[in-house]
């Protein structure tokens, strides 16, 4: 179960007013999990659960192993772990057919091109679709950054605890060592994964 780690600092951000944030404690990682298991046995068929937006961020000191992540990209790039140390890389789980995968998709394009020359990498992990449907997905939203096919599930399996299985969207902010930095369970929020980011960078 995540979230449980006493060591880690679970934190609500919302973006406020001049771009402060306001943070909000006490959020348990079983609630989150409660709620996810409530979507999923909801029989309204819209095939994903989502998340309530809510951010976990992890003390460096308390981060776990490099993520070991090796997949294959929708242009037949394949990528591994060793393309991830000495940058900090977004990773963002998504399919076409979730409504606030669209979202944020224009939140993290803008993202990507605010950071792009700061070091910073952003992949989607796409977890269903077809090439096709993915490569339109991409060109209804100009976005520039790759997404790895992930229909087996390499990827997600990667980072196994951390993803909960169906639940997307779900974005990963990996470190310089390529270790997990934050996640956000849900749609993200354009000032907050730009604060994490930014955070990440500023290490």
């Amino acid at each position: 179960m995540f979230g449980t780690d006493p060591r880690l600092t679970r934190r609500s951000l919302l973006t406020a007013g001049g771009g402060a944030l306001a943070v909000v404690l006490g959020l348990s990682g079983c609630a989150q999990e409660d709620a996810l298991a409530k979507q999923a046995k909801a029989g309204d068929n819209k095939n994903y659960v989502a998340g309530d937006g809510s951010v976990t961020e992890f003390a460096a000191a308390d981060r776990k192993t490099p993520v070991d992540i090796k997949g294959t990209l929708f242009d037949g790039t394949a990528v591994t772990a060793s393309e991830f140390p000495g940058k900090v890389t977004v990773l963002n789980f998504w399919f076409a057919a979730c409504a606030p995968c669209r979202v944020e998709a224009p939140s993290l394009e803008a993202l990507h091109q605010e950071f792009k020359g700061q070091g910073v990498q952003f992949f989607g992990v796409n977890l269903r679709d077809e090439k096709a449907t993915a490569e339109a997905f991409d060109q209804t939203f100009n976005l520039t950054y790759p997404s790895f096919n992930d229909k087996d599930g390499a990827v997600l399996l990667a980072v196994s605890g951390l993803v909960p299985p169906g639940a997307v969207p779900t974005t990963l902010v990996l470190d310089k060592q390529g270790r997990v930095a934050s996640r956000v369970l849900g749609e993200i929020q354009k000032g907050t994964l730009k604060s994490l980011i930014a955070a990440a960078v500023a290490e």
